[in-house]
């Protein structure tokens, strides 16, 4: 059941070391937005910085933006809306960009492309198989987000090592595809716990996804995201019919997800009927 501030009441428990991962965070954003600094952007406040942070609208981002913007550094953001994420996410991009002291740019995937995947695949095609639910997310995320990062030479993720096995290397700077021209990849909460993020959310009264009070951790696309159950892993409500190594879209993966196993459609359970 939702209650207000359930998330925080529940999660918000500072690491012992909290004030240094603060401050090891703040430094990183600062340094990401002078290394990559936009020619004129002090004589010109709203020149199109060459950094950009992708918020999902999840816990981690809405930190992310708030120190950003604490620290008033010209830092851009963006937001992938795929077409099929919650009201109460939808919601929150209103106050995001109503907050905002850049513009936030909405990146939504090509219609005509949507139209010719559903039409072909249907709109459960992301329950049959892997390949599709890739394809899906390839649509709605991955071609979205090469346009966001068009021209920039870095971008920022709320990515934490403690989200999950996949994600336990992840380092506060990743320069690995630098060779593939990609731009350089800051993850500044990369240390973080689940309880710092809500700690500096409680503090800061920083505005989060309400999904967050009724049990959903991870928030993606309504289709693919469910509540969790007490002991389940943080990422659990994701692709939750797929095998714990295929749980990312894309967006952070580097290895293939082909082999992983799914559950087919007839199978499946849908996110009303798992209770939190």
């Amino acid at each position: 059941m939702s209650a207000p501030h359930l998330a925080i009441d529940l999660h918000a428990k500072a690491s012992a070391n909290f004030a240094v991962k603060l401050a090891i965070t703040k430094n990183l954003l600062s340094l990401a937005a002078t290394e990559f600094v936009t020619p004129g952007a002090q004589a010109a406040p709203q020149t199109s910085p060459l950094v950009t942070q992708a918020n999902s609208l999840g816990a981690e981002d809405m930190v992310v933006s708030h120190i950003i913007q604490s620290l008033h550094l010209h830092i851009g953001t963006f937001v992938l809306n795929t077409g099929m994420l919650h009201g109460e996410t939808l919601g929150l991009l209103k106050q995001l960009q109503a907050s905002a002291k850049l513009p936030v740019e909405v990146f939504e995937p090509r219609q005509e492309s949507v139209v010719q995947f559903v039409s072909r695949e249907g709109k459960d095609a992301m329950y049959k198989s892997i390949a599709l639910r890739k394809a899906c997310c390839g649509i709605r995320k991955m071609e979205p987000l090469e346009r966001a990062l068009k021209g920039k030479k870095a971008w920022i993720t709320g990515l934490r090592r403690e989200q999950s096995g996949a994600r336990a290397d992840v380092p506060l700077r990743d320069e690995s595809e630098l060779a593939q021209n990609k731009p350089v990849k800051f993850n500044p909460l990369a240390d973080w716990t689940w309880g710092d993020v809500w700690h500096y959310i409680k503090l800061h009264n920083v505005a989060y996804n309400p999904l967050h009070d009724q049990f959903y951790p991870s928030i993606g696309c309504a289709p693919c995201t469910r509540a969790i159950s007490l002991g389940e892993d943080f990422r659990a409500g994701r692709w939750w019919w797929e095998d714990e190594a295929a749980k990312e879209c894309g967006l952070h993966a580097k290895d293939s997800l082909q082999d992983a196993q799914f559950s087919p459609i007839s199978e499946l359970k849908r996110p009303e009927e798992v209770t939190a």
